[in-house]
């Protein structure tokens, strides 16, 4: 879609086609409603700003729908086609990479009481692999602060990979 495409969509339309890249309606309302976008930056930035003002309760919500890192996202919608595109750069061959990932997973869940996020797309197994067991030290709050960051780049990506050049 072109960015001439998006400003012409109705307010309802527009905020369908981003629901989606994060389950925070909030902020699909808050960048459709900056519109129209005159550039590709512009709507970046404003998608961006928008991202800033997510509470935790919003970033917890959002969680729901992400599936663990490692493992496919399961259905047809379009979030579970966008986690899958996202996961699928992941080269998980080995059974001991696969375990892994299955152990990290639950020990983050069982000490942050949430799904462990990170941006997949352009990272390697091992990168995530590290990314995790650095993040198993850090503090809840700081964790938090992590989590809400990654979320923020997964949701930005998202959101440019939405737009052809006009």
């Amino acid at each position: 879609m072109t960015l001439n495409e998006f400003n012409a969509l109705s307010k309802y339309d527009a905020v369908a086609l981003l629901r989606p890249l994060v389950n925070i309606p909030a902020w699909a309302t808050m960048v459709c409603a900056a519109r129209p976008f005159y550039s590709l930056e512009q709507a970046i930035r404003v998608a961006e700003n928008a991202a800033q003002l997510w509470q935790p309760e919003d970033i917890q919500r959002a969680l729901a729908m992400h599936p663990r890192i490692g493992e496919r996202a399961a259905g047809a919608s379009k979030e579970a086609q966008l986690s899958r595109g996202e996961q699928a750069t992941l080269n998980i061959a080995h059974q001991q990479s696969i375990d892994a990932l299955q152990q990290g997973n639950l020990a983050y869940e069982q000490r942050f009481g949430q799904v462990f996020l990170i941006r997949a797309k352009g990272r390697s197994t091992q990168e995530i692999l590290e990314n995790l067991q650095r993040r198993l030290l850090n503090s809840p709050q700081t964790e938090q602060g992590e989590t809400a960051e990654q979320l923020r780049q997964i949701t930005l990506l998202r959101f440019k990979e939405c737009f052809t050049h006009d």
